[in-house]
């Protein structure tokens, strides 16, 4: 029941004319926000006396926190080739950037090197190509890696990128003990979200703790792992869920690397998190704080006798998904709320996203804006002169208090089921996090949740931008000719012997997989062969495609533009004989599903027969997929910038297995200035950033019934 003060509650019946119950809401994480807080909504909050850089941490992990030193400015970035992504880096430190944080590309991160057949489109797209530690050393040229934190999101090919990483500082004259920064090596938020594994989960969970081992003994300013939320809310998690998921795999990791026999004050400090700041202001900022007081009761488990063991520290970056190519301009001011929040809640490292990653990657001109953005925080708004200025807030302190209460609920349930690896094997954490996706899409789609200049506030046209692209092509050619290079210049029997014990390694259970690969590295052993040669034991994980179903119906209930629409579908399949039939395709080595998945549970409860493809088709794959299914349309997600190479593949290779009467249609982040190229090469529709799914499926009928009044 929702109690207010007596004299607040009479003038609002009075300026209401009604209850002012009316005026709570209920959040996607089911807590209820009242429209006013007082004294009262703190009684029972234990941490409310606390102090920053003192247990439970709430407050900060540090005493002083920003008033000593403020937060790190850590772009992420990586783009074309190593040379390319470094002279990117070099700009952004000298422009007052303070850390470097790498992304990779798909290729990479998959474990495939740039000649590999199954990467054509994706070398050099979504991140920077490396191949070998020769790829590694030209990506930090001319930077001291004695003086840059270097931060790496690399999960599923993290063991040979870790290793050309040390191996590119002991060439540059840097030894392991010098060498800062972070490897993500989180591959449980993998196997539920972002999709970029290699291994199933058992043996995935050997290299994390592997990893963990080596650095412990060998890299101790190096953080062994970075737990991360952020692809999570990315892909449709609720903050409660996005924190207890969170938390819950970092328990998971301790728990392997103490079966390892580490000590848990050898490695816990070096333990780091990555977590999403969203367009929810005040909730992400006690988002922060809440996993800072969950973290040092799950730490506590595991009795350390340090009290910086039981401290989280964490990396944020604000929203991808939040980003609009429509109006995008308004991203700038999206972003800069976003950082605000994080800097309230206590970050101790920061990432703003760019204006236009909503339509390609940044241009050096947005991603100077991006890194501005934190630097006027810094310097002009007098948020680092108080530590945790949000403390005592009654609406915030009841928030912090509600979000650990329901992320500690939503964590006992995991340890029910005996964890977070064998939750994640049931696909239950996975199936949350699509359900909360696809109610986030149906409410923007109602418009019960406003997105200005998307659903509410439009432009009438369209402000074109400038974007970055990619020659794809060049890039790769690059790539190849340096890896011939490497293949006719190394030592062989050296780098036979030292891939056999890597192998050896990975099958026999013993010794350490990052050592192994260490040694592989200096024998110039590329990113691929250490792979083939651990997947030569381990085999490869493939997850089975599930698509959740009801959620649009229950949003929509009888709304008449979805029960039309619905009526449209139906009457379509009488005159077809069958229901309209759409394949959901992912091409390349682009494991973000997310898109897809809205879309496949959308057309599902609209009525379309749908076909969910495997992650990581090829688009011969692809094609042959949907000619066996009898596809009415296929319909390709691109997230990763391919889409200019793979879409007209799949067009080709449709045309070559017999399947030219199937409707080609593409959706994802594609800039408007590709539409034209798809057009020309056989692509009907395309469906930008934005689009709302109810018109989409009414374009897909449109086209159906088209190209049957055109046999």
């Amino acid at each position: 029941m929702i109690v207010f003060p007596n004299e607040w509650r009479k003038n609002a019946e009075k300026e209401l004319k009604g209850d002012p119950v009316a005026l709570v809401r209920k959040t996607p994480e089911n807590i209820e926000i009242k429209p006013v807080y007082t004294a009262s909504d703190l009684d029972g909050i234990p941490h409310l006396d606390s102090l920053p850089g003192a247990l439970p941490f709430v407050r900060g992990p540090r005493a002083t926190m920003y008033a000593g030193r403020p937060w790190t400015i850590r772009q992420y970035a990586g783009f074309s080739t190593a040379e390319a992504s470094n002279a990117f880096y070099r700009a952004a430190l000298a422009s007052g950037q303070k850390g470097l944080s790498v992304a990779f590309d798909l290729a990479t991160h998959r474990g495939y090197d740039s000649d590999h057949p199954r990467v054509v489109g994706d070398v050099g797209k979504a991140g920077v190509a490396i191949d070998s530690v020769e790829d590694m050393k030209l990506l930090f040229d001319q930077i001291p890696l004695e003086e840059t934190s270097v931060s790496m999101t690399m999960n599923g090919a993290v063991i040979p990128i870790l290793a050309a990483f040390i191996v590119a500082g002991e060439e540059q004259g840097v030894p392991q003990a010098a060498l800062s920064g972070t490897i993500q090596n989180d591959i449980l938020k993998e196997f539920m979200v972002r999709n970029t594994y290699i291994y199933p989960p058992e043996p995935s969970m050997r290299i994390v703790a592997d990893i963990i081992a080596y650095t412990a003994q060998h890299m101790p300013r190096f953080n062994s792992i970075s737990i991360s939320g952020y692809h999570m809310q990315e892909a449709g998690a609720t903050l409660v869920q996005e924190l207890a998921f969170t938390l819950a795999d970092g328990r998971e990791y301790a728990r392997a690397a103490l079966a390892k026999g580490l000590n848990i004050d050898d490695f816990a400090g070096r333990l780091s998190f990555f977590f999403a700041i969203g367009m929810n202001f005040f909730m992400e900022a006690a988002k922060l704080r809440a996993a800072r007081l969950i973290w040092s009761r799950v730490m506590a488990e595991f009795k350390p006798k340090k009290q910086s063991s039981l401290m989280l520290r964490t990396h944020c970056q604000t929203s991808g998904v939040s980003l609009q190519e429509q109006d995008p301009y308004n991203n700038i001011v999206r972003t800069a709320y976003e950082a605000l929040a994080a800097v309230l809640g206590g970050t101790q490292s920061l990432h703003t996203n760019s204006f236009d990653e909503a339509i390609a990657l940044p241009t050096e001109f947005s991603a100077r804006i991006a890194r501005n953005t934190q630097l006027i925080l810094q310097h002009e708004t007098g948020v680092t002169n108080v530590v945790d200025p949000l403390a005592g807030s009654y609406y915030v302190e009841r928030l912090t208090d509600d979000l650990a209460r329901e992320a500690w609920k939503l964590m006992e349930k995991i340890e029910e089921t005996g964890g977070m690896t064998h939750a994640i094997a049931t696909g239950w954490p996975k199936r949350l996090i699509e359900e909360s996706a696809t109610r986030r899409q149906a409410a923007i789609d109602r418009g019960d949740q406003v997105v200005v200049g998307v659903n509410r506030y439009r432009l009438e046209e369209d402000q074109p931008i400038d974007i970055l692209e990619i020659d794809n092509s060049t890039v790769r050619a690059s790539q190849i000719n340096r890896l011939s290079h490497i293949k006719r210049s190394r030592d062989r029997n050296r780098h036979r012997a030292a891939l056999e014990a890597l192998a050896d390694a990975a099958s026999t259970g013993k010794g350490n997989l990052l050592e192994a690969a260490i040694e592989a590295a200096r024998y110039r052993a590329t990113l691929g062969e250490m792979s083939d040669a651990m997947r030569q034991a381990f085999g490869d994980h493939n997850a089975i495609p599930d698509v959740v179903s009801g959620v649009y119906d229950r949003a929509y209930g009888n709304d008449p533009e979805f029960t039309n629409l619905a009526s449209r579908v139906g009457e379509m399949s009488k005159t077809i004989g069958g229901q309209p039939r759409i394949m959901i395709a992912k091409l390349g080595q682009d494991g973000h599903d997310r898109g897809a998945k809205v879309i496949a549970s959308a057309f599902g409860d609209i009525g379309f027969d749908v076909i969910a493809g495997p992650l990581f088709q090829t688009p011969a794959e692809a094609a042959a997929t949907a000619v066996r299914s009898g596809v009415h349309v296929l319909g390709v997600s691109s997230l990763a910038a391919g889409h200019k190479t793979l879409v007209p593949q799949v067009v080709e290779e449709l045309k070559a297995a017999g399947g030219d009467k199937i409707i080609v249609v593409c959706g994802g982040v594609v800039p408007r200035q590709d539409y034209d190229h798809l057009f020309h090469n056989g692509v009907a529709a395309v469906f930008g950033p934005g689009t709302n799914v109810l018109e989409a499926a009414n374009a897909i009928l449109d086209l159906i019934e088209g190209r049957r009044r055109n046999r």
